[in-house]
């Protein structure tokens, strides 16, 4: 029995070369790493210095990978530690192929002094230099402090175990300046940083992240300049998505239950599940072609956008416009969250940033009106002003600056205060109003709407309109998208 396997049947920790063979094909995987002399402690470092480098391939695709040794001098991170991660990155970019980590570190090795710093720094200056060129994924195995969990925040998704740590300072330090007690858990465990957007995925073991980065990576490309690549459609779950949408506005359900109807299989990876979770972001596909999925969570808030919403929901844009992405975008929301705790937080600032994402971006962009899309929040949520392509909505949508109650409410409100029964006069202004401003057929009369369409018929229209612009636009090079 391989040591794989055994820990596979017994959950233990594997060790670096382990990760790297798990990660990659049967037989692909070839070490990369130099006997480097450190120049400040004058003797020949042991070869990788705490990290092992590699090429490998994932699924017949290439890619670079490394994974720290936790066990050598705590994974610190040295001069010599340095150039093999370095080395690994600038092959990744120089060979346009994505690259995995593996990051276990208890930061800059103190003894180095300087030269350990300066070594982060030219990892951190590759991290960027690769940034929106060729996928780069982090997965933290254990605790990983100062430097090491500054790389991981560069890079595009970062993957935590269950009982894995991330921080700047460890508790130690926070104890002796702040005078706080606290655990490395309750200071950047997985818990912690899945909630407030650091990691993308929380797994509870190394083995389920090496088969969660295989399954991510399926989704993208192996550079910006490259298409993602299609498979075979797949049906979806079956449901008419129209059969789980209410239709009561106020009435909540699962916007994931719709996507899985759309997308093929019904199969999808939510990217920050735990994060801003009145947004869902997701990636799937669509008739066979990988897409970036991004939804208003009724569930949750009732589906209003808010500042770590339009946080969480600009990255991922900006992340699948990279990489070449279609955007199929699923709106339900009554707006913008309103308060002093939002204004306070820079709700304008943030929600600016999703707008900026939407408007820059040149990939395909689809948008599907489910029930309701009002005021600032429908510009937001790519709408056809904003350059979204195609615009469908729901016979039922209801689109407009807010719904009918409120506006009558400032509309009317001399009749309604003249009224001896101002709630009926409301409901019957309010019906006057959603017929005259709201229905989606009156957008699509003025042209904000492109077509009302059935429920049942969501995902061919989306296939269709994804076939479509892909045959407009052609290869990514040829339409000129640059990566960020």
């Amino acid at each position: 029995m391989s040591s794989v396997e055994l820990a596979e049947g017994t959950r233990q920790r594997l060790g670096p070369r382990e990760r790297l063979d798990l990660l990659c094909d049967e037989g692909s995987l070839h070490i990369i790493r130099s006997e480097v002399t450190s120049r400040r402690m004058g003797e020949k470092s042991r070869p990788g210095d705490g990290v092992i480098g590699a090429a490998g391939r994932i699924a017949g695709r290439p890619v670079f990978c490394y994974a720290q040794d936790a066990s050598f001098a705590g994974g610190s991170l040295g001069e010599a530690h340095a150039d093999t991660v370095v080395r690994i990155l600038r092959l990744a970019g120089q060979a346009g192929v994505p690259v995995v980590a593996f990051v276990e570190s208890a930061g800059a090795r103190m003894q180095e002094g300087v030269a350990a710093l300066g070594g982060y720094g030219r990892i951190f200056h590759e991290n960027v230099r690769l940034s929106g060129r060729v996928p780069q994924i982090s997965i933290i195995t254990g605790v990983s402090a100062g430097g090491g969990s500054y790389s991981p925040a560069l890079t595009d998704f970062v993957v935590m175990t269950e009982d894995a740590s991330m921080f700047l300072t460890g508790p130690g330090i926070v104890k002796e300046v702040m005078g706080e007690e606290v655990s490395s858990a309750d200071l950047g465990g997985s818990r912690v940083h899945e909630r407030n957007g650091v990691c993308q995925f929380v797994v509870p073991h190394e083995i389920d992240s090496v088969f969660l980065a295989r399954d991510l990576l399926s989704y993208l490309p192996q550079n910006a300049w490259e298409l993602p690549e299609m498979r075979p459609p797949e049906n979806p779950s079956g449901a008419d998505p129209g059969v789980l949408v209410p239709s009561e506005p106020r009435r909540v359900y699962d916007i994931r239950a719709v996507i899985g109807s759309v997308v093929d299989g019904g199969q999808m990876l939510e990217v920050s599940p735990k994060w801003a979770r009145n947004l869902v972001t997701a990636f799937a596909r669509v008739d066979g072609r990988p897409v970036g999925v991004i939804a208003n969570q009724p569930q949750h808030l009732g589906g209003v956008l808010d500042a770590d919403a339009a946080q969480k929901g600009a990255r991922f844009v900006r992340t699948c416009n990279a990489f070449g992405l279609p955007l199929v975008v699923l709106v339900d929301t009554p707006g913008f969250m309103p308060g002093k705790a939002q204004e306070s937080a820079g709700v304008i600032r943030h929600g600016a940033k999703l707008l900026h994402a939407f408007a820059e971006a040149t990939v395909p962009r689809l948008t599907v009106v489910l029930r309701k899309a009002y005021g600032g929040a429908y510009i937001t949520m790519n709408s056809k002003d904003l350059g979204a392509d195609f615009t469908f909505a729901w016979p039922s949508a209801e689109i407009g600056v807010m719904a009918a109650r409120q506006a009558v409410g400032i509309i009317n409100r001399r009749e309604l205060a003249a009224e001896a029964d101002s709630d009926s006069a409301r409901d019957r202004l309010a019906d006057v109003y959603t017929d005259q401003h709201l229905r989606a057929q009156v957008a699509a009369r003025d042209g904000f709407i492109d077509e009302v369409i059935e429920p049942a018929d969501t995902r061919a229209r989306l296939a269709w309109g994804l076939a479509t612009l892909a045959r407009q636009r052609g290869r990514r090079g040829e339409a000129g998208n640059i990566p960020l």
